[in-house]
């Protein structure tokens, strides 16, 4: 149990106070059912008493039948001046009938004087009575200090009461909250072992991302004795966000040997960050440690060459230890030995003497010198690849498109609309969707056509798209660079286009983007793809 840190994610909770998010119920549902596969310990569900939306949620998720994690219903001590039996937030707590309560209370002096203004005394009291009437009620009671580590360095006697109050209240595990996010972590840690010193029952901790050092926080309150961890799956939260557990995972079970989630599933970190961004409708940061897209990807030549012959050396880890894929990203700087890489990992047998190297490596020239560039569009290029092998076929061919583009006098909404005629092995199909510009509408159109023949497109949506004009000088007439990124909620892939004209250009690199989700699903039950 020594090695044991219990994973307690907010992320529909705290995650759900961050600038832009807003959860239905469905998917907070999909959240709950993606973080217990993924093996966390608790899923904080948010306060029952707050919407009709959390006590919805609270009924549908007891009918869930989850393997791993514990669901907690959060909220405060009871008001000052009344009895716990007499709080609504209390009773709501209650009627959530979660086998996990997370009762937060002041551990700041200055908060209890001046905010909620009541007196010291009284505070400890509202803290005592809230976790015993919840023990006696049979619940596994947390409770969270909030503003501890600021309470503590103004106070330490009062915040050390305040944790007093709570074990004599029958806590089960006490957490230090670093609510404001800007304590530096050797802070953290002298302060969080004076706590496990202190008390006998377990230690957690709660970090803030506001300096920068959450996860850095994290790790020194575990070194220091925490046993719990809290934070959001991917670091989202009110104003910087909460500590990122997808981080805090990958370093204390892959460099720290803590066990923090079952082995088996370290390998799905990746793919459960990149469903939950999807589902709360967020990019995940290329750059994110471990499951970013950027996380094992390699331009320098010189860096490539020495990934190639030991990876170690320029990779923390082995990125399949965590469901992620090392890189060799195609520019000007990465040599013909990632050109090859690439290729190899279409056709083995292709070696850097082999012609198909050869016409490669000019076709790439040739697009680039028409204005492609593929180090941010690894799809395309891999469709180049299997074209030039020999290893392509079309999924659908088009017949034609048309876009209507429309702004009515007195309307500021501008809309489009695009009819689609496409055939697929000798069957005709012909759509038409409306959209917010002629891209859009496109899309929409496209997909909604080639549905009726591959239902996976159902999954797949754009995430982000860039034009980037090549040519200034040529003003309206200027060549244009797409650039597409979609995702199937579990992979993510980016396409690109070329041309004089914006929807040609989005065009190509939307139909690229379509044949590379078939293909790939092809080969997941198919291997080779022919």
């Amino acid at each position: 149990m020594a090695n044991k840190i219990a994973i307690f994610d907010s992320t529909l909770r705290d995650g759900a106070q961050a600038e832009g998010i807003s959860f239905s119920v469905e998917d907070k549902l999909k959240i709950v059912k993606t973080l217990d596969e993924f093996g966390v310990a608790y899923i904080e569900a948010g306060n029952p008493g707050s919407n009709p939306k959390d006590l919805e949620f609270f009924e549908r998720v007891k009918k869930l039948n989850l393997s791993n994690a514990k669901i907690a219903a959060f909220g405060s001590t009871r008001r000052r001046g009344i009895s716990v039996e007499e709080d609504s937030n209390v009773k709501s707590l209650l009627s959530a009938d979660t086998p996990v309560v997370v009762i937060f209370g002041k551990s700041w002096d200055f908060h209890v004087t001046d905010i909620i203004k009541t007196s010291l005394e009284e505070n400890l009291e509202m803290i005592k009575d809230t976790l015993r009437f919840f023990k006696e009620k049979g619940k596994e009671v947390i409770f969270d200090a909030e503003h501890f580590f600021d309470g503590y360095k103004a106070n330490p006697e009062y915040a050390m009461a305040a944790l007093s109050a709570a074990v004599e209240g029958g806590a089960d595990c006490i957490v230090l909250c670093e609510t404001n996010g800007g304590a530096f972590p050797n802070e953290v840690y002298e302060i969080t072992k004076k706590v496990v010193e202190a008390f006998e029952v377990p230690v957690g901790i709660h970090p803030h991302n506001d300096g920068g050092m959450a996860v850095a926080n994290a790790i020194m309150a575990v070194e220091a004795g925490a046993i719990q961890v809290q934070g959001t799956f991917i670091g989202f939260g009110e104003r910087c966000g909460n500590v990122n557990l997808s981080t805090v995972i990958g370093n204390l079970q892959l460099k720290k040997n803590f066990d923090c989630i079952p082995k088996e599933q370290m390998c799905t970190l990746t793919q459960t960050a990149r469903r939950i961004a999807e589902i709360a409708n967020v990019s995940l940061s290329d750059r994110m440690p471990y499951v970013g897209k950027s996380a094992f990807a390699h331009k320098g030549g010189m860096h490539i060459d020495g990934v190639s012959k030991a990876s170690h050396s320029f990779e923390h880890i082995n990125p399949e230890l965590v469901g992620n894929e090392r890189r060799f990203l195609m520019s000007e700087v990465a040599g013909r030995s990632t050109i090859l890489s690439k290729i190899q990992k279409v056709n083995p047998n292709v070696t850097k003497d082999s012609p198909e190297t050869k016409e490669i490596i000019d076709r790439l020239k040739e697009l680039e010198h028409l204005g492609y560039q593929f180090e941010g569009a690894e799809s395309t290029f891999e469709l180049i690849i299997r074209k030039q092998l020999g290893k392509y076929r079309p999924f659908f061919e088009l017949d034609h498109f048309k876009i209507i583009g429309e702004h009515p006098a007195g309307n500021e909404d501008f809309s489009s609309s695009a009819m689609i005629k496409v055939n697929v092995d000798g069957q005709v199909e012909i759509t038409a969707a409306e959209g917010d510009g002629p891209v859009n509408a496109l899309d929409k159109a496209l997909r909604k056509a080639l549905e009726v023949f591959y239902p996976a497109l159902k999954e797949v949506h754009l995430t982000d798209y860039k034009v980037r004009v090549l040519d200034t000088k040529e003003a309206t007439a200027a060549k244009v660079r797409v650039l597409i990124e979609s995702t199937d909620g579990e992979d993510i892939w980016t396409t690109v286009g070329v041309s004089t004209d914006i929807i040609e250009a989005s065009w190509i690199a939307l139909v690229d983007s379509i044949e590379y989700k078939l293909i790939k699903d092809i080969e997941k039950k198919f291997k080779p793809y022919l």
